[in-house]
């Protein structure tokens, strides 16, 4: 069992482990799902490990994500920080089957809000996101509509997801946001170009998801071809074939300063971030609870000045090629991207 006394980090009005579990694998977004017992296995796992930030969301399954979770968490509510979103989920369309729908509307929020409540089996949801900001909405308008949520008890704390740091000061100048969640990792540092410094200096914490590259960085994949069909990562640029060749090639001196360190490459990865600044929250993924226990392990690595900077050039951003997402995914999010990047 690993050392449960994870560092801390502030997210609003909370006190969270500096590495928290990013519950969408459990139902979404990589194929095969877990199944139910080991769904529930790893959530107890990770509550015996001392994690205390749990982030799902009404997208994740339509739904089942959270109908999920729930449940398991309900009976340590006291002890944890339940993070949900909105403004992205499975809306019924005329034929009543579920279909992904961006809404920003506040009647969508609050509708959004009402059913993840439900399924979460809960009164309040610690912390909320807006999912993705829809851009046919204002985002004073979506974030006044979080803004009543929380006063009437609702919710406890307001984050945003994927948005720039214009959009972010935008935000909160309407109400204080306490997290912005976006895509951070050594291979994905779109954060450096202003999000991370405005987080810092407004006092948002910074929650990074796919921390590890969406599997990248740990080295475990090894050829995509056999992607199961339902894997997201089929459509992203970077997973392409001949592209992920060429990317992979970077793994080689990654676990070389690995070695040196006496830690795995994910280990190493997750400590990298952890170091980039005390708002920074680790949001990894897994269905493993041998996987949990070996991310909680970074938490404990420190790296010196020269080892961060030989990292920050082995992953410069010059270096990895594709995109983070496709065309239409990069539409969807307002994030500073690279000039190298699509638009």
């Amino acid at each position: 069992m690993p050392d449960t006394s994870l560092p801390q980090r502030a997210i609003g009005p909370f006190g969270v482990g500096a590495i928290a579990l990013g519950c969408m694998g459990l139902s979404h977004g990589y194929g095969q799902r877990a199944d139910a017992a080991q769904a529930k296995a790893l959530l107890h796992a990770a509550l015996d490990a001392g994690v205390t930030l749990f982030d799902t969301a009404a997208l994740y399954g339509f739904g089942a994500n959270e109908s999920l979770v729930g449940p398991v968490l309900k009976p340590h509510r006291q002890h944890i920080t339940l993070a949900s979103k909105g403004g992205l989920a499975g809306e019924p369309g005329e034929d009543g089957v579920l279909r992904r729908v961006m809404d920003g509307r506040p009647e969508a929020i609050r509708r959004h809000c009402e059913a993840s409540l439900q399924r979460l089996g809960t009164d309040v949801i610690d912390l909320y996101y807006l999912h993705r900001w829809d851009r046919r909405v204002p985002i004073e308008e979506s974030v006044g509509a979080m803004a009543r949520l929380k006063d009437e008890g609702k919710i406890r704390a307001l984050g945003l997801s994927e948005v720039s740091a214009a959009t972010l000061r935008r935000a909160h100048a309407e109400h204080p946001i306490a997290a912005l969640q976006s895509e951070y990792s050594l291979w994905s540092r779109n954060a450096e170009l202003g999000t991370l410094a405005a987080c810092a200096e407004l006092g948002v914490a910074y929650v990074a998801f796919s921390a590890l590259g969406r599997g990248f960085l740990t080295g475990a994949m090894t050829d995509v071809q056999g992607l199961d069909g339902g894997d997201l990562r089929v459509k992203m640029p970077r997973f392409a074939p001949e592209v992920f060749a060429r990317n992979h090639r970077l793994l080689a001196p990654l676990q070389t300063v690995a070695e040196r360190l006496g830690c795995t490459r994910a280990q190493l990865a997750l400590a990298w971030l952890l170091h980039q600044g005390g708002h920074v929250v680790a949001l990894p993924g897994t269905t493993r609870v041998a996987h949990l226990h070996e991310n909680l392990g970074a938490a404990a690595i420190a790296l010196d000045p020269l080892t961060l900077d030989e990292l920050g050039t082995l992953f410069a951003p010059e270096r990895i090629e594709g995109d983070r997402y496709a065309l239409t995914g990069q539409r969807e999010v307002d994030t500073e991207k690279f000039a190298f990047e699509q638009t």
